[in-house]
């Protein structure tokens, strides 16, 4: 907000007396001549000097005015180089007097001059440090940014794909908008409200909404702007807080990151006086003190809600937990809409095509894939932005960027071909497993070399077993590509063994998927680090139990990388002319490679 000064007419009188001290001191030091003292002595010979002041080193006068004329002779200042001019003066009879020369003006500059530029550069230092921390007055006082009611300028439209957290809210908007109905009936409004989700799933553009909807004040802060060094002005600023709320009602409050603020109490800390334990005492307290008849509804975000304070959930402080997922297919569709509003994209662009090719994204992803194919579009020089730039774009924030210029030695080339073509074959011969759309053997990212993209065409909330040993099998079809054609591995396969590998001890820990332990659930129980009272150990079970997970996870891992064997060398002869192929086009769709696979089978059967 722009600070405007009114007018006052004491500026104007200052303005007046600073110009009239200027003219004085110019017309003084222009209106005196100054002039060597030879000079003055040849005056003083001619009798042309009428009167002059005497000071310890400096001589003062006036000079005789010209004949006839009625002005005063013109103004003089020399040195005083002789110590006895007082007798050359009598000698030729000039009027005289002696000055002690005033010293208090000089004095005082030179106590004034040094005080002003130590206070100038006091102050500076002092607005600097303002900027980035508040003042001793304003220690206290809270941070947050308060949007009025024609400022927040977010509606429940521009949350798309949180359709059913939307719905959980509309009685928050409600109840802002007429308390009455639900005062009447002796109704009372949660007095807390967590919103709990991933990160970029639009928590805090949610609770911005409501506050649009309800044009009521919305006050926004993280939870860390709390926290703080000195002992106290936690506490002081949760105080604040919402004493200004108070005042605004009816209105809402945001704390983003809760999780910074409201962290369980009594865990790795160094005693009970901790400064964030104080303050979240604090809110506690006030939480339990406002009226919610008043109107202040106080909403939190955060993606860690198991380490939160018990505390803090229990009814009647966030008594209200909202979910704010991932979205699905439809909800990513509606959050493309939003922000495609923003960029000239085809008329026809198929967006259902592109929530297809994005499953696991939030809001934050998805806002970025946009923003991507757009500076794609510019720098292909395109009008709108069409399809390509979007597939282009997903390849990107998924592989990462392309690196033609990457030179790779040939043997390195083929081997890549190979072990990519490998992960495609597999994964087209068993089923159950995403769909090929992609392989390619141009770098991405800081260490692919070539990678083979797979895009499901639903969205998946469970799999069979079946699925995830076709899943083990098509990660180890790269290294059995290799082994088969080379006769040995590389070490390119080190990230397809991690996720392998990671798959097969959850389907033995954690889903009861191994025939040879059970039904059992051996992981261990998924808590926060600083609530860790014990060093992590192996989990509840024996040295023995611990081994058969072990064989039974690298027979899971084994028995998959033989079938990638079996698949491959049955289709040996496929492998190597697609490869040939890939080595040519360095890119091969996923239609291209599925119609080249029967058209060779095709013609092998005929063969035969």
């Amino acid at each position: 907000m722009e600070k405007h000064h009114k007018f006052s007419l004491w500026y104007v009188l200052l303005g007046i007396w600073l110009v009239l001290i200027l003219h004085n001191l110019l017309f003084s030091a222009f209106s005196i001549r100054t002039i060597p003292y030879s000079e003055f002595l040849t005056a003083l010979k001619e009798g042309r000097v009428s009167e002059v002041a005497i000071t310890s080193n400096q001589i003062q006068g006036r000079l005789k005015a010209a004949p006839g004329s009625s002005r005063q002779g013109q103004m003089f200042r020399s040195v005083r180089v002789d110590p006895d001019i007082s007798q050359l003066l009598e000698d030729y009879q000039v009027t005289f007097k002696g000055e002690i020369e005033s010293t208090f003006f000089r004095d005082l500059l030179s106590w004034i001059v040094p005080i002003f530029v130590f206070v100038g550069i006091w102050f500076f230092l002092l607005k600097r440090m303002q900027g980035q921390q508040p003042g001793f007055m304003t220690l206290g006082k809270n941070k947050a940014k308060i949007y009025m009611q024609d400022e927040v300028g977010v509606a429940f439209e521009d949350a798309a794909g949180v359709d059913e957290s939307k719905q959980e809210l509309v009685e928050v908007i409600e109840f802002l908008k007429q308390p009455e109905r639900y005062t009447a009936l002796g109704g009372k409004m949660p007095r807390g409200i967590l919103l709990v989700g991933p990160p970029g799933t639009g928590k805090t553009l949610l609770a911005k909404a409501v506050a649009g909807e309800s044009r009521v004040p919305f006050f926004s802060l993280s939870g860390s702007e709390f926290v703080e060094m000195f002992v106290g002005l936690g506490a002081a600023r949760v105080r604040d807080l919402f004493t200004q709320a108070k005042a605004k009602a009816p209105c809402i409050i945001f704390i983003d990151e809760l999780d910074a603020l409201g962290k369980a109490r009594g865990f790795g800390t160094l005693g009970g006086h901790d400064e964030r334990e104080q303050t979240l005492n604090q809110l506690l307290v006030e939480m339990d003190g406002f009226d919610p008849q008043v109107g202040v509804i106080l909403i939190g975000a955060t993606n860690r809600p198991e380490i939160l304070d018990p505390a803090l959930l229990r009814p009647g402080r966030f008594d209200r937990q909202i979910l704010v997922d991932r979205p699905d297919k439809n909800g990513r569709q509606e959050i493309l809409k939003v922000h495609l509003k923003k960029v000239k994209a085809e008329k026809n662009l198929d967006i259902e095509k592109i929530a297809a090719m994005t499953p696991g994204m939030v809001g934050a992803d998805l806002a970025n894939l946009v923003n991507e194919a757009a500076l794609l579009a510019v720098r292909r020089r395109k009008p709108e932005v069409g399809l390509s730039e979007f597939e282009e774009a997903v390849e990107r924030v998924v592989a990462g960027l392309e690196k033609k210029n990457r030179l790779i030695n040939p043997k390195e080339k083929e081997i890549v071909a190979y072990h990519e073509l490998g992960h495609a074959i597999v994964a087209l011969c068993l089923p159950g497993t995403d769909p090929v759309r992609k392989i390619t053997i141009i770098p991405r990212g800081i260490a692919a070399l070539g990678y083979t993209l797979q895009v499901p065409t639903e969205d998946r909330f469970l799999m069979k077993k079946t699925e995830l040993l076709n899943k083990i099998a098509t990660l180890l079809g790269g290294r059995a590509a290799e082994e088969i054609m080379f006769g040995d591995i590389s070490t390119g396969a080190h990230n397809d063994l991690a996720k392998a590998t990671e798959i097969a001890r959850s389907m033995v820990k954690e889903y009861g998927m191994s025939s040879e332990i059970g039904q059992v659930y051996f992981a261990r129980e998924k808590r926060a680090h600083f609530l860790e009272t014990f060093p992590a150990g192996p989990g509840e079970y024996s040295e023995a139990t611990a081994e058969l997970i072990d064989r039974e996870v690298s027979n899971l891992i084994s028995s998959q990388y033989s079938k990638a064997l079996e698949i491959l060398k049955d289709r040996k002869d496929v492998l190597e002319k697609t490869a040939r192929l890939l080595l040519e086009k360095e890119v091969i769709a996923g239609q291209e490679l599925k119609a080249l696979i029967n058209d060779i089978s095709g013609r092998e059967k005929a063969d035969t």
